[in-house]
């Protein structure tokens, strides 16, 4: 059996957005929100993809990625079936994958628009 390393949850954010990076996921987003009240987890992970197939990708590889490189294992995944909004349970981290309709009408920056924003520049 495989003992988990204990890490920080910035090094869990920066694998995650290496591994939407890797597969040219658009528009990534890291939310920081340690310093809010009320919120669930201490980062939101926000991108989209082009398409189901992407969304689907872009998800699978934030599983693999996390989970070779930080023995992390995703908590909870849910929205896979129809790929249009999959969201990935870290725990500390949570990440959305959307296509871009669906993270346009649910706009989860501005619900969040008092934490810290990271705008992580698009891969060409």
């Amino acid at each position: 059996m495989t003992k988990k390393r204990e890490h920080l949850p910035e090094k869990l954010v920066d694998t995650i957005i290496e591994a939407l990076k890797d597969l040219k996921a658009v528009d990534i987003v890291s939310v920081d929100l340690k310093n809010v009240s009320g919120a669930v987890c201490k980062y939101f992970i926000i991108c989209n993809g082009t398409s189901n197939t992407h969304v689907s990708a872009l998800a699978d590889n934030v599983q693999e990625e996390t989970l070779e490189n930080l023995n992390e294992k995703v908590w909870r995944v849910e929205g896979k079936q129809n790929a249009q909004w999959v969201l990935l349970d870290y725990a500390d981290v949570v990440v959305h994958v959307f296509q871009k309709e669906y993270r346009d009408y649910y706009q989860l920056e501005q619900l969040w628009a008092d934490a810290n924003i990271t705008y992580i520049p698009n891969v060409h």
